[in-house]
Order: structure tokens, then C-alpha cells, then sequence
């Protein structure tokens, strides 16, 4: 039950005195926003933002480049870019293991081990491999697209990808 003179639980979601925000990107955190406002603080913005949109373009740049030096072909370069997007499966699963799985693809940590391991034991697939996943993670980064929360789809690191809510 709510105390004496608080607002009733809906008046954080209709407001009387201010109409609707349609056309505004809504960012998690505010109001309308469908992410939890704890992940509001850890949603990179502004300057940071653009600098972690531009790491992303980097690595895409230097990954391109390295692959071009090594020599792999570009059909199997074309073939296997999309390959970590078979992560999104995992959100027939649920949000969670949907956000975990397409972590665990789109993180620097799994390409830059199998560079490690290919250059280490002279495997030339798994460098192959490796410089193409990284060339997806930095599209992917530099396009907006960042490391998923477990409240959904659309709540990265990067900020909200996907239109604003119209209510």
C-alpha cells in the first residue's frame, strides 16, 4: 500500500503535466526507457561513446588490413563475417542467456586468444579466423552495436540501438 502523500505507483510512467517525448531517443535510465535505471550508469554517453564507436572502427580498420597482408582470400573472409551473429539464437533461450551468448561472441577476449593460439603454434586458420572475428566485433562496435544487458535486446554498453518507445 502506498504512504500518505507519495505518488501512486503509475504516475512514474503518465505524467499529466508533460506530454510524451515522441521523436526523442530515450537513453536507459529515463523515463520510458525500458532498462533498468542501475544500467543507466554503466551505459556509455557523449564523448566516451564516440571514442568507443571509434575503437570499433579501428579495429575493423586494422583487422582489414592484417587480413588483406595475410593473404586468406576474401570468399572466406565474406563467408564467415556474419558468423558470430548465430549468437542471437541464444535469445530463443530467454534475455539472459540470449545477452550472455552474444557476449561471449562479441567480446575482444575470445578473437584476440585464437591470434594468440594462432600465431604461437603458426595455425593460419585460427589466425584467419581470428582477424575476421575481430573485423565483426569493430563493425559491429562502430555501428553501435554493444555488449548486451540481460533486460533485453536492445540495452547495450553503447547506449539503446532501435527506435525510442512512443508512449
Amino acid at each position: 500500500m502506498a504512504r500518505l502523500g507519495s505518488t501512486p505507483g503509475f504516475a512514474h510512467f503518465v505524467s499529466l503535466r508533460h506530454p510524451p517525448l515522441r521523436g526523442r531517443h530515450q537513453w536507459p535510465g529515463e523515463a520510458g526507457s525500458t532498462a533498468a535505471p542501475e544500467e543507466a550508469a554503466a551505459v556509455a554517453a557523449g564523448g566516451v561513446r564516440t571514442l568507443l564507436r571509434l575503437e570499433g572502427a579501428v579495429v575493423l580498420g586494422v583487422a582489414l588490413a592484417a587480413y588483406a597482408q595475410f593473404g586468406a582470400g576474401w570468399g572466406v573472409f565474406a563467408l564467415w563475417l556474419l558468423a558470430p551473429d548465430l549468437s542471437l539464437l541464444g535469445y530463443l533461450a530467454g534475455p539472459r542467456t540470449g545477452a550472455a551468448l552474444y557476449n561471449g561472441a562479441h567480446s575482444y577476449v575470445g578473437p584476440v586468444l585464437l591470434l594468440a593460439l594462432g600465431a604461437l603454434a603458426a595455425m593460419p586458420w585460427a589466425v584467419a579466423g581470428s582477424l575476421i572475428w575481430l573485423a565483426h566485433i569493430g563493425m559491429d562496435h562502430a555501428l553501435g552495436y554493444g555488449l548486451k544487458y540481460a533486460t533485453g535486446f536492445a540495452a547495450t554498453h553503447l547506449g539503446r540501438i532501435g527506435k525510442a518507445d512512443p508512449w
